[in-house]
């Protein structure tokens, strides 16, 4: 297996020559003009969820090991007992250029049974459950966004079940388990024939007839967002039309909570920032994120302009004007159909939890 450098938050443990990994933030030091990210997922049996990963364009390493449970340094017949509350899993380290994570999780998704609680195929137990491990907010939000489209997509019968979980540790399974498939081809093959997996992937996915599940900034093409958006979410992002003003949702929300993009979902505003401007469309006088805004000179309608659109969504969002109140001065005019509002109360179960903290009494 190809070696990875990852950050390692303790020393190795000289009886089982076992590591422990943490890879909230990668280095890239495995490729010096490449800044990796990280993946952790289970699906049951990790040398056949490694083998699905290991040729996906903009994988670097993938990587087969224990997380979830409390025991540290775990064995693979430990975890086999089902009593450490460790699972089987992967850590696939990418490149976010060639492959974002909400394709990481439409590969995954392709290769499980997200609907099986117990376990996956022929091995039982809850050492073999599927599950997501996010590392932080952003793909908390897409792990949910990414399967609660999958439940609504009607390919199966049944509810997904698969849990979202947050990462804490990763424990490398025993080397003899890193890249099995390779080593191991005629047991592999044959293990994996008879674990009925590739029948049910084969059967599940024959029609292909379910789009990609990513939402959060993996922007679909244009004629999913048609059947996605309404006609007038679609002309203000897409074709930068505007609404009518005093006749659009958001102008005269009071409630409290964050302003995201429509279409990506990157934050963009907050209530804290709004205010009544008189124009009839929603009004901020700064940014949420500053990095997530692209402003750029708009001389349409024989005028010249400060357009605002999203970096990520790259959706057309308003207009940027210098008659805002203090401490700015500036005055954000945002369409309504731009933007979706989550209320304060539910950007934890939305994954935007770490602005919480913005509305909390001092």
């Amino acid at each position: 297996m190809k070696i990875s450098i990852l950050i390692i938050l303790a020393a190795i443990i000289v009886s089982g020559s076992v590591k422990i990994y943490s890879i909230a933030e990668e280095d890239g030091m495995g490729n010096m003009n490449v800044k990796t990210e990280t993946a952790t997922v289970a699906g049951g049996c990790f040398w056949c969820v490694e083998s699905d990963f290991k040729n996906v364009d903009g994988v670097i390493d993938v990587i087969s090991g224990y997380t979830g449970g409390k025991k540290e340094n775990p064995t693979y017949e430990e975890v086999s007992s089902g009593k450490t509350g460790h699972v089987e899993a992967v850590q696939v380290i990418f490149d976010p250029q060639k492959i974002t994570y909400g394709e990481i999780l439409d590969v995954f998704w392709r290769h499980i049974d997200p609907t099986d609680a117990g376990g996956q195929f022929a091995d039982r137990g809850s050492q073999y459950k599927s599950a997501i491990f996010y590392h932080n907010d952003e793909q908390k939000r897409i792990a949910l966004q990414s399967r609660e489209r999958l439940n609504g997509s009607a390919i199966f019968d049944r509810p997904i079940v698969t849990e979202i979980i947050r990462f804490e540790k990763f424990y490398p399974a025993e080397d003899y388990h890193q890249d099995y498939s390779d080593k191991n081809p005629v047991r592999y093959k044959n293990y994996r024939y008879h674990s009925g997996r590739e029948r049910f992937i084969e059967e599940t996915w024959k029609n292909d007839k379910v789009e990609n599940t990513t939402s959060q900034c993996d922007i679909p093409d244009d004629e999913t967002l048609k059947k996605r958006l309404t006609e007038l979410q679609y002309d203000v992002t897409r074709k930068g039309a505007t609404e009518r003003p005093f006749q659009n949702e958001y102008w005269d929300n009071k409630r409290e909570g964050i302003y995201v993009d429509v279409v990506s979902g990157e934050p963009l505003f907050s209530s804290k920032d709004k205010y009544d401007s008189g124009s009839g469309w929603p009004s901020f006088t700064r940014p949420l994120v500053k990095e997530n805004i692209i402003e750029k000179i708009d001389k349409g309608f024989f005028m010249t302009r400060t357009e605002v659109k999203s970096k990520k969504g790259d959706s057309h969002l308003g207009h940027l004007f210098d008659d805002g109140p203090k401490p700015t001065g500036q005055r954000y005019c945002i369409n309504s159909a731009a933007l979706r509002f989550i209320p304060k109360e539910e950007l934890e179960k939305e994954g935007y939890g770490e602005y919480k903290k913005l509305f909390q009494e001092k």
